[in-house]
């Protein structure tokens, strides 16, 4: 074999390796700020929820549709922990939690954008038989954008499947309709 040879393959060779380091970069940091963005509305921060959001976002959930991040921000500051915390008697020694995980991410890149979908299910510790219990669950539908570097949400569409926005079918998630044949 010959050394242009040799090297056109080392170039390419080199050339898919920083193209796999960089999804796979990319995917981590996606995969980092869905994590972030749980952790953050189960700990009442609004300002980490808030760093994970393009300024014109968007938040499609049970609670209506909230555009840009002034109504992401109102919206998102009676939710989860930031609203559970107003709730803490005086004198309180402990007191319940819920959780919220995500997990399945389906991640596509294609460069500065980013469509995902990922379930999601929250357990509670805050049952009358003092033991923890699932909640709730669903699913995201995502889509990012890469701004100076850094992931963000554009858009998110939150799915509860135990709520009045369950569908008999996900399109976003690959499902047919089940009555089709």
């Amino acid at each position: 074999m010959n050394k242009s040879v040799l090297g056109i393959a080392f170039g390419l060779l080199c050339c898919t390796a920083i193209a796999l380091a960089d999804y796979a970069n990319d995917r981590a940091e996606i995969e980092n700020i869905s994590t972030r963005y749980m952790v953050a509305v189960d700990a009442g921060d609004i300002e980490a929820v808030m760093s994970t959001w393009a300024e014109d976002g968007v938040l499609e959930w049970v609670g209506g549709v909230e555009n840009g991040k002034a109504a992401i921000r109102k919206a998102m500051s009676n939710f989860g922990g930031a609203a559970a915390a107003r709730n803490i008697p005086e004198g309180a020694k402990s007191r319940s939690r819920t959780r919220h995980f995500i997990l399945n991410h389906v991640i596509d890149v294609n460069g500065d954008t980013a469509k995902t979908v990922a379930y999601w299910f929250n357990i509670t510790n805050d049952t009358p038989q003092k033991d923890v219990q699932l909640v709730y669950f669903g699913h995201y539908e995502d889509e990012l954008v890469k701004q100076n570097g850094h992931w963000l949400f554009k858009k998110r569409r939150v799915f509860n499947e135990s709520l009045a926005n369950r569908a008999l079918f996900y399109p976003g998630l690959g499902e047919k309709d089940p009555r089709a044949r």
